[in-house]
């Protein structure tokens, strides 16, 4: 009789569970749609379009090439060009990107509030100037006939420099102009880890008799640790990338390809060149080795990471 009875709210019970199961997706279809159109499906697009030739034009054919694309790829001179100066890009924005703002988080915490608060306003200042119109700037200022920084240079005596027309110079300029835009942000993040820090370990050290340095190595840089690594990845996958635009505006990847790298050499196989298989093909390799670099990364900051709790 029990069982009898019960069975009715059975069938209810069931759909209520049903429900229940399907609410979390519905939730997330949104956030999964646009995931699945702007990101998974252009990725499953451009690894077909690596294996043909195309130039975009939609009554042109699309004409199978195999492995052809890559090949032709690596044999191409300004694609290990590219490939070297896009290293340059990474080891050259680290200190801007990461030891500068460290640096910067870490001595401003101890100013007054009112001055705490204006150092860090002026240097998230370049975080909020679109970057095409800072470039348009930077390309007056150092314009080696009449660019403020030139007359400065005159002023004082020695020749202008050619910031952006010296291949040994132009590269340096592109990460110097890049490493100003960035260290804004990378300042909010590590300023934000290190107000977050217990106060009760600061005070403690002090009871202790720590100097001011003993608490920033011994305390204040392994709780920053994990900020500092994240910062870290985040310059070493996409500092060369924060860098398109200085390079397009300022140099067009010149002079003599000495601040071409792989991110503004896949957009000329694409839309200067015409070639999507060449581009998708480039797409496809930086996106297989930076994701082997991103899972190498992710496994250094588990390990080296370090949390107060």
């Amino acid at each position: 009789m029990t069982d009898v009875a019960r069975s009715p709210h059975i069938p209810r019970r069931r759909r209520r569970q049903s429900r229940w199961q399907i609410s979390p997706w519905l939730y997330l279809a949104p956030a999964l749609l646009t995931l699945i159109v702007w990101i998974y499906w252009p990725l499953v697009d451009a690894v077909r379009l690596s294996f043909y030739q195309w130039n975009m034009l939609p009554n042109s054919p699309q004409i199978f090439m195999g492995w052809d694309n890559y090949l032709k790829i690596f044999a191409v001179p300004k694609f290990g060009l590219a490939l070297r100066n896009t290293v340059i890009y990474v080891l050259g924005l680290l200190p801007l990107a990461v030891l500068i703002p460290l640096g910067i988080a870490i001595y401003t915490h101890d100013l007054p509030a009112r001055s705490r608060n204006i150092y860090r306003a002026i240097i998230f200042v370049p975080m909020i100037i679109a970057p095409v119109v800072a470039a348009a700037v930077w390309r007056w200022l150092l314009d080696p006939g009449h660019g403020m920084v030139n007359v400065l240079i005159k002023g004082l005596g020695f020749d202008p420099i050619k910031f952006l027309g010296d291949p040994k110079l132009a590269i340096w300029t592109i990460i110097g102009i890049t490493g100003w835009k960035l260290i804004g942000f990378s300042t909010l993040i590590l300023s934000a880890a290190n107000a977050n820090i217990n106060p009760s370990l600061i005070e403690a050290a002090r009871m202790d008799g720590a100097s001011k340095w003993e608490i920033i190595r011994d305390i204040r840089l392994p709780l920053l640790s994990s900020s500092v690594l994240f910062l870290v990845m985040m310059t070493i996958l996409l500092g060369a990338q924060w860098s398109f635009t200085y390079i397009n505006v300022l140099t067009g990847g010149g002079p003599l390809g000495s601040t071409t790298n792989i991110y503004y050499l896949l957009w000329d196989f694409g839309f200067s060149s015409m070639s999507v298989g060449w581009s998708s093909a480039s797409a496809v390799i930086l996106f297989l080795g930076f994701g082997v670099l991103a899972f190498g990364l992710f496994r250094l900051i588990d390990r080296y990471s370090f949390h107060d709790n």
